[in-house]
C-alpha cells in the first residue's frame, strides 16, 4: 500500500487507505485527511497485546507476519491464526473489553491502529462505515470457522496440504509469488495451528517433497503441484510410496537409455 503521510514524526493513513487495505469499499463522506490512523512498528518477537490486557484498539496489518495464541496456566501455547497484510487483530477484546488472546510479531511488522472509541463514534455518524467494519469482523469469524471444520474433517496430510495452499493463495493476493515463499512460522507453530505434532508436520512436509508435490529447503517452500495439494486426502503408506518412486526412476532410466539407442537422423 503506497499510503501514509508523516505527521509528528510518525506515519498515518486516512480512512480510504485503511478501507483499501481491508479490501472493502465505502461511500463514507469523511474527507480523505479528516480522519487519520497512526502506524506503529513492531520488531520480530514483540507482543502487540497480551491476554487480559484492557481492550481499546483494533489493529490492521499493513506489512509483516504475526501469530495469535491462547496460553494455558502451564504456559502452553495454542496458535489461533497467522495474521498478515490486510488482516484485523483484536476483535476478541470487544466482548469483555479485555483481549482474550496474545498477538506476537513473527517478523518486523507495521500495524495501523484503530482506536475503538473513535471507530464507534464515527460509525454512529456514518452507518455505512459501521456496516463494512462488521463485515470485516464477520470475515475473520468465517475464516476461523472454516479452520475448525477442516481440523475435524481432514487427515493430517490433508491439513498440511490445505495450509500450504492457503498460504500460497494469500501470498498471491499480496502480490508475492505463490510458487516459492518462506515460512515465517516454525513447524511447531504450524502443528499447534493444525492440531498436529511437530513430528507429524515435519514428516508430512518431507513426504510431500519426496513425491514431488513441493520442494523444501529449511523454511523455503516451493509449490510444484497446487492442484494435487488441493485435492489430497491421504498419502499412500511409505512402502507404497517407495515402490512408486522406484518404478518411476526405472521408467525414467529406461526412457533415457531408449533415447540413446535410437538412431539419430542426420539433416541433409
Amino acid at each position: 500500500m503506497e499510503a501514509g503521510r508523516q505527521r509528528q514524526g510518525r506515519l498515518w493513513s486516512n480512512l480510504k487507505e485503511v478501507c483499501d487495505l481491508l479490501h472493502i469499499s465505502t461511500a463514507c463522506t469523511v474527507a480523505a485527511d479528516e480522519l487519520l490512523f497512526q502506524h506503529v512498528q513492531f520488531k520480530t518477537g514483540q507482543r502487540i497485546h497480551t491476554i487480559g490486557q484492557p481492550f481499546d484498539t483494533l489493529y490492521i496489518v499493513n506489512s509483516g507476519f504475526l501469530k495469535t495464541v491462547l496460553i494455558d496456566e502451564f504456559g502452553n501455547e495454542q496458535v489461533l491464526s497467522f495474521p498478515m497484510k490486510g488482516d484485523m487483530l483484536g476483535v476478541d477484546g470487544i466482548h469483555t473489553r479485555h483481549y482474550s488472546s496474545e498477538a506476537v510479531a513473527l517478523s518486523d511488522c507495521d500495524l495501523i491502529l484503530l482506536p475503538f472509541k473513535k471507530l464507534t463514534a464515527l460509525g454512529r455518524v456514518h452507518l455505512e462505515l459501521e456496516n463494512v467494519m462488521y463485515g470485516v469482523m464477520s470475515r475473520e469469524l468465517v475464516r476461523e470457522q472454516a479452520m475448525i471444520g477442516m481440523l475435524g474433517a481432514l487427515s493430517a496430510e490433508a491439513r498440511v496440504a490445505r495450509f500450504l495452499v492457503s498460504l500460497a493463495e494469500r501470498f498471491a493476493q499480496m502480490g508475492y509469488s505463490s510458487k516459492l515463499f518462506n515460512l515465517r512460522m516454525t513447524r511447531h507453530e504450524i502443528g499447534s495451528y493444525l492440531g498436529l505434532t511437530l513430528e507429524t508436520v515435519s514428516r508430512t512436509l518431507s513426504a510431500f517433497n519426496e513425491i514431488g508435490l513441493i520442494s523444501v529447503d529449511q523454511r523455503t517452500i516451493g509449490i510444484k503441484d497446487p492442484e494435487a495439494l488441493k485435492t489430497l486426502r491421504r498419502l499412500p503408506p511409505s512402502r507404497s510410496r517407495a515402490k512408486q518412486l522406484a518404478a518411476a526412476k526405472l521408467k525414467a532410466e529406461a526412457a533415457s537409455v531408449a533415447a540413446l539407442d535410437t538412431p539419430q537422423l542426420l539433416a541433409v
